[in-house]
């Protein structure tokens, strides 16, 4: 088990809602940092997230919040934000916060207001549409951004309604970015001694997320369109029906497809003009898509999961969250686990240091649980 973790010693004070600030609290809480997360006295919106619950809060707000302390504070009451404010001057190393633009500052809470007294402190404002520009003090969640930026656009099958992707794609992203941000801080602030001001959004989050669609449109002018499971600039590259499930098919390169060929003894596909580049698989994704899926359709799933694998050929089968949490390679990698039986199963860290995992973290606990241990941690007044 790892002693000494990455962040071991970095304090958080972590002061945020929902999901994209909370992710970003969690993966430094599992890379050895004291998590300290602010909640209003209701609690987090996720403690009421269904459908799957875990000791009186929804099974989502585990998975975002874990490992943390948790504390109640009411920041529109003077004497509370007052402790807010002793807590980050005496305690924190980073701030972390997802208030809407402008809301900070009203209570003091925004980076120059809370740097006076403390210069070296980093301060991390997550938000929806970013921190500038006219829409800046709109509020925003995954879905409304995955619309925006042009990601649903790309989503779902052509000529049917678009589709968000089944996870929260934006949140998650926008908390790793703010951790790559704080990172980067952390370190600049060794050898400058000097705070920071990280800005993040869900918004620019998405946006980098099309970085690819963006890129070919400033090419050519073509806006992409919806290619289901497959993608715009490979063929094949997506799922076959086979006689029992659906498979992956990935060849990313002319040898590949070949090899393909082969396996699925069509060898003559590969010579065929219309299929031998990946620029005229492109042009005729359909037909070599039909072609494909007719000959998958006649063997089982994992007879040509099996075959595929044995030659090289990158494949995959669309598995249920049971099949993917019950597998093999998940097992192995251990990167579903809990610090004691009576905890909640969480996915970890996707990270090993020296090739050992940090620990499971115990499961998040209740509203102001741990109100009581702030003065114990406050350093004595001046």
């Amino acid at each position: 088990m790892l002693r000494d973790l990455p962040l071991s010693g970095v304090v958080v004070v972590e002061l945020s809602d929902s999901a994209s600030a909370p992710f970003s609290g969690k993966i430094l809480a599992e890379l050895g940092a004291e998590v300290w997360k602010v909640e209003r006295p209701s609690g987090d919106s996720a403690r009421g997230w269904g459908p799957s619950t875990w000791k009186g809060s929804g099974a989502a707000f585990h998975a975002l919040n874990r490992g943390k302390r948790c504390i109640s504070i009411d920041i529109k009451d003077r004497e509370q934000l007052a402790t807010l404010h002793r807590l980050i001057a005496e305690r924190a190393d980073v701030f972390i916060h997802n208030l809407r633009p402008g809301s900070s500052a009203k209570y003091g809470l925004d980076p120059d207001s809370l740097r006076v007294t403390k210069p070296e402190l980093i301060c991390c404002e997550v938000g929806a549409f970013g921190h500038e520009g006219p829409m800046n003090t709109l509020p925003g969640y995954d879905p409304l951004m995955q619309a925006f930026s042009g990601i649903m656009s790309i989503t779902g099958e052509e000529g049917q309604p678009p589709v968000r992707a089944g996870v929260s794609i934006v949140d998650f992203g926008t908390g790793m970015w703010a951790v790559i941000g704080i990172l980067a801080a952390l370190h600049r602030r060794q050898t400058k001694h000097c705070g920071a001001t990280v800005n993040g959004s869900l918004l620019e989050t998405a946006i980098a997320w099309m970085s690819v669609g963006i890129a070919n449109y400033s090419a050519d002018g073509e806006p992409g369109g919806r290619h289901g499971s497959g993608v715009a600039f490979i063929v094949p590259h997506r799922a076959y029906p086979t006689a029992d499930g659906d498979l992956i098919v990935s060849c990313a390169n002319d040898v590949l497809f070949a090899r393909l060929c082969e396996v699925l003894e069509r060898p003559e596909w590969a010579k065929d003009d219309r299929f031998a580049t990946n620029a005229g698989r492109l042009k005729n994704r359909r037909e070599i898509d039909r072609l494909i899926g007719e000959r998958l359709a006649q063997e089982s799933r994992a007879y040509w999961q099996q075959r595929l694998q044995a030659h090289g050929i990158p494949v995959a089968p669309i598995q249920t969250t049971a099949e993917i949490v019950a597998h093999e390679q998940t097992r192995a990698l251990g990167i579903i686990g809990k610090p004691s039986e009576d905890e909640i199963g969480l996915v970890g860290l996707p990270l090993s240091f020296d090739g050992k995992r940090p620990p499971p973290l115990h499961a998040a606990r209740d509203i102001g649980a741990d109100n009581d241990k702030i003065e114990d941690v406050l350093k004595a007044r001046p």
